[in-house]
């Protein structure tokens, strides 16, 4: 793996005829952390620097670590590095290479292919770190982004230009929601010129495979950029991939003017690798054991993810939840930059009812009155209610049974049984694996049927006939 665009080789004898206080030297090495001394100069946080006998050996600038010394994240193997190493700073960050070009194709966090095609053919480079833009040139226009999944686009409705969190232990199914959600918006809706970018940060590399043949599969790949540094690649590569993904994004909205819908798979994988990093720098931990800069390396990513009055950005991120504690430090710290936060519960997952998303502990900002409108606004909030007095009766039923119920109370408790049946749908990501095809609902139709339930024209209808079905009409 190389580094594109900080030097060409025609610029290795200017490089290394700079004045002699631009160069350093290595003084110890701590994994993929190397500590390096500049004793007249003080380098720019993030420039690239190369050993002076293998600029393909190269580092980045990370933070002062004393009056001349600066810790650097190391982007090759430390097994050839020696303490006394001359080093030459390029003063130049990672240049990532850009254009239409990168449609269709899957690259690393330099942009170097991973698809087994051909470099990337486009001499325009551009900076992976970047300033965000004013706030004057903020788009706050809000509006519902349609999904085609019922329980989303009734309880956590999407923002168009808004970020929204998948957030859920080890294997609910929150990257199987962020396909499903690729899939929908980019190629079902792909006349509204819509093209998406794919950071896998830290996830197996299996999942990055089954995420690209899903995509050739259903033709989405064309309108899609992947960029992938799996869960064995340095915490510095995994750290790097997000923000070279963020700076296409950026490039696509600023520069092509594309509506862009930003898919990053694992935001907490991101948070982790600065943690692995920090551990190594021997930095005092903050909360929960995370680094004491968790909240601004957050920032540099969540900030530049801005819509404009020309064109929109939308993130969806998955968030894993250590041992299913939502209050864990780093699963806080993203959820404060969340428009919507979909929960996925385990124990709602195995009583197969697909999507595993909890209702009850989801959320977004844009179910008002306001955004989605009185009807949507009103619908969901009296769905909720049902949910939670059905959550209340659960306990007795299990007690005693569904006999011992009021009369209220046993209708209460079979409409809401109906209801979070019907939340079930087929996805079109699993119909290879289930045989069963996937549907896209209309946010109209979801509400028409959800209302129908509310008010009792279906309480004749067995429980299970609403299981997996995409609308009423279809049990009818």
């Amino acid at each position: 793996m190389r580094l594109r665009g900080y030097c060409f080789w025609g610029e290795l004898y200017n490089l290394f005829n700079m004045d002699h206080e631009k160069r350093g030297t290595i003084i110890s090495i701590r994994g993929e952390v190397v500590e390096v001394r500049f004793s007249s100069y003080a380098p720019r946080v993030h420039d690239i620097v190369v050993l002076e006998d293998n600029p393909a050996m190269r580092m980045e600038v990370y933070s002062s670590s004393g009056h001349d010394t600066y810790f650097c994240l190391l982007f090759s193997q430390s097994a050839s590095l020696t303490r006394g190493a001359r080093v030459v700073n390029t003063e130049k960050p990672v240049m990532l290479p850009v254009g239409t070009g990168l449609l269709g194709r899957v690259i690393d966090a330099f942009g170097a292919p991973l698809d087994g095609k051909p470099e990337l053919e486009t001499r325009e480079e551009y900076p992976i770190y970047r300033p965000s833009i004013p706030l004057a040139g903020i788009s706050t226009h809000q509006e519902i982004l349609e999904t085609g999944v019922k329980i989303l686009d009734l309880f956590c409705p999407f923002l168009r230009g808004g970020k929204i969190g998948l957030l859920g232990g080890a294997g609910v199914g929150k990257t199987v929601m962020l396909t499903e959600l690729l899939h929908n918006i980019v190629m079902l809706r792909k006349q509204e010129k819509t093209y998406s970018v794919f950071a896998g940060v830290g996830e197996r590399t299996r999942e990055g495979q089954e995420l690209i043949e899903t995509l050739i599969l259903r033709n989405a790949l064309p309108y899609a950029c992947v960029v992938l540094e799996s869960m064995g690649a340095s915490p510095a590569l995994r750290q790097l991939s997000a923000h070279s993904a963020t700076a296409i994004v950026e490039y696509m909205r600023d520069s092509l003017s594309y509506n862009v819908l930003f898919f990053i798979d694992n935001m907490f994988r991101f948070a982790q690798a600065g943690n692995e990093l920090a551990v190594t720098m021997q930095t005092i931990p903050s909360e929960d054991g995370y680094q004491p800069t968790l909240v601004s390396e957050l920032a540099r990513v969540h900030e530049r993810l801005i819509s404009t009055d020309v064109a929109t950005v939308s993130a969806v991120e998955t968030v894993y939840i250590p041992n299913d504690d939502i209050l864990d430090h780093a699963v806080q710290a993203v959820l404060s930059y969340l428009d919507s936060a979909v929960v996925f519960s385990r124990d709602i997952y195995q009583q197969n009812l697909l999507p595993a998303i909890d209702p009850i502990a989801s959320y977004s900002s844009a179910l008002s009155p306001q955004t989605a409108g009185e009807y949507h606004y009103q619908t969901a909030r009296e769905a909720e209610t049902l949910l939670k007095r059905a959550i209340a009766l659960e306990r007795i039923v299990s007690l005693v049974g569904e006999t011992e119920l009021s009369s209220d109370d046993r209708i209460t408790y079979r409409r809401a049984k109906k209801l979070r049946n019907f939340m079930t749908q087929n996805l079109f990501v699993l119909e290879d694996q289930t045989g069963v095809n996937g549907q896209y609902i209309s946010l109209s139709t979801t509400l028409a049927d959800v209302n129908q339930i509310l008010s009792g024209k279906c309480d004749h209808i067995p429980d299970e006939k609403f299981l997996y079905v995409g609308s009423l009409a279809e049990i009818k």
